[in-house]
């Protein structure tokens, strides 16, 4: 949907801010700009909507050089979402999200249905919908910039940064509404951040971008992760790439055990089965109570205070081998707990069970690479 094709852009004093890029960005997806502070991410993001002019070069949508559009339709065209909202201070926060729909001619009416509307999609309480926006937290306003951007239902989304002033809590939900939201509306969004692990867990494609605006690699995350594209690429991905790479091999196949999975009221002769020197202890409800030293419990009695903490637990159908080993990693025993989507216990795995998964999917992974290129 957007080419740029050959784009500079050269200031006065002589510094290049964007270098050259040529990019294809794909339809119905998420492009990630990234890369360190002065490297033409914001640049680039501004000249698709000509709030910057490039120099040189050209950028197409839809195959149509944006340069032959009236700035005005262009920009109303495009959803922009900056880093702390950006929204009218005075307005409501109904008001703030109708305001393209009546800059484009809406009736008042009409324009506050389709903003309420937006609020319950991007999970914001209507009730909030009478009020400003200094009375709401730092995530509710970024939400009500993402629902102002959508409000016009425009094809292409800009987005600046528009996580990075909320706290870690706060962005992880906002990254999963952005993929929620993008799952049921399929827009075409270029998403600029300095953070990879933003990155690898929003982009379709992720562009990384060197100082001076010029292109080191682009790439499917996987891809990015997996074969770098050169020494600047792997410092900027950092030391744990490889675990991050983990985020795209599934959970799924892990082999799990139930032999160390006992109820709270299980018999002596149960408890005394089990070989392992830990054991699963699980409530009435199949839930996780906690891990206890086998010697340590009596028969049909558990006291769950001494019971040892049994971390994080992972959902195999939906999480992914990175998940599996941070929930190994953070359990006691080394072991991690598998529920199911009502938390109740499936199973467990060891971190050797977990590694050896991790080499059969690098394993796999080589094979499909060997038969791409072959």
């Amino acid at each position: 949907m957007i080419r740029i094709d050959s784009v500079t852009k050269r200031y006065p004093d002589g510094t290049v801010a964007v270098d050259r890029l040529s990019l294809e960005i794909p339809d119905r997806s998420i492009t990630v700009l990234v890369g360190p502070s002065g490297c033409g991410k914001t640049t680039t993001l501004r000249m698709i909507n000509r709030m910057v002019e490039p120099t040189e070069g050209t950028i197409l949508l839809d195959g149509e050089d944006i340069q032959r559009q009236p700035v005005t339709t262009l920009r109303r065209s495009m959803g922009y979402v900056i880093q702390n909202a950006g929204l009218f201070q005075h307005r409501t926060i109904v008001d703030n999200i109708a305001t393209v729909p009546r800059m484009l001619g809406w009736g008042k009416q009409r324009a506050r249905e389709r903003a309420v509307e937006l609020m319950e999609r991007v999970g914001l309480d209507t009730s909030l919908a009478k009020r400003y926006p200094y009375q709401l937290s730092g995530g509710q306003q970024q939400r009500v910039g993402v629902a102002r951007a959508l409000a016009a239902d425009p094809p292409v989304l800009l987005m600046d940064e528009p996580f990075s002033a909320v706290d870690p809590v706060v962005r992880k939900g906002l990254q999963e509404e952005l993929l929620r939201i993008q799952g049921e509306l399929g827009k075409t969004i270029v998403f600029v951040t300095h953070d990879i692990d933003e990155a690898v867990t929003l982009g379709t494609m992720v562009a990384v971008l060197r100082e001076g605006g010029r292109l080191a690699q682009y790439a499917p995350p996987a891809e990015l992760l997996s074969t770098p594209a050169d020494g600047f690429v792997e410092d900027f991905l950092g030391a744990d790439r490889g675990i991050r790479r983990l985020s795209f091999f599934p959970a799924a196949p892990l082999e799990l055990s139930t032999d160390a999975v006992v109820p709270a009221d299980a018999p002596a002769e149960r408890i005394a089965a089990v070989g392992s020197p830990y054991l699963l202890v699980t409530g009435p409800d199949g839930r996780p109570l906690g891990w206890a030293e086998r010697d340590r419990l009596t028969d049909g009695t558990v006291d769950t205070g001494r019971l040892l903490p049994y971390g994080r637990p992972f959902v195999p159908g939906a999480d992914s081998l990175r998940v599996a080993l941070d929930c190994a990693v953070l359990s006691p025993t080394g072991w991690a707990v598998a529920v199911d989507a009502d938390g109740r216990v499936t199973g467990v795995v060891s971190q050797r069970t977990i590694g050896e998964a991790i080499r059969a999917a690098h394993s796999a992974g080589r094979a499909e690479d060997e038969k791409v290129a072959g």
